[in-house]
């Protein structure tokens, strides 16, 4: 299912064809230094699509969003969005062949806009590694702003529509 399309860009549901190109990145050691608990063997990302790829957006359940070329549908990146009790964390992922390209920007920038306008009282969140710069410059240029430290997790938070409590 197709969710939403940018002018490069189409966000939809994972297929199988998006497996090796899953494989590759999620192996690269530039994808995978800040990634954790992803699975990476083969088997388990066909098992991955395979519970995936009728996923919806929704803040009932989680989404995995493949991130498509328009003009090829060749994958270039994944998110996840994740809602949680008012508050929605987005993931994401973008293959080391497409970076800097402006294809995360593009896509996050989108989706947070249909999220807010169908959730505008929900919270944003993402956490990132305080080492990977290129992901805080992403979130700032988001308009998301650092909340906090998490040593536990040993991330960052930033959120964007957060209330002060």
């Amino acid at each position: 299912m197709k969710f939403y399309e940018t002018e490069r860009l189409i966000l939809r549901n994972v297929e199988d064809k998006d497996i090796p190109i899953i494989h590759d990145y999620r192996n690269n050691e530039q994808c995978a230094r800040y990634q954790r608990g992803q699975v990476k063997q083969p088997e388990e990302i066909r098992d991955l699509v395979k519970r995936r790829k009728h996923d919806e957006i929704s803040v009932r359940s989680d989404c995995m969003l493949a991130v498509a070329l328009k003009d090829s549908d060749e994958m270039v990146g994944e998110i996840l969005v994740m809602p949680n009790d008012g508050c929605i964390s987005l993931g994401y992922t973008f293959s080391y062949r497409h970076h800097r390209k402006g294809y995360a920007f593009e896509a996050l920038s989108l989706l947070i806009q249909e999220l807010h306008a169908a959730y505008p009282d929900w919270e944003f969140i993402s956490f990132t590694e305080p080492e990977n710069r290129a992901s805080i410059g992403l979130l700032e240029k988001l308009g998301y702003a650092h909340l906090c430290d998490s040593e536990a997790l040993g991330s960052q938070v930033y959120g964007k529509w957060v209330k002060e409590t």
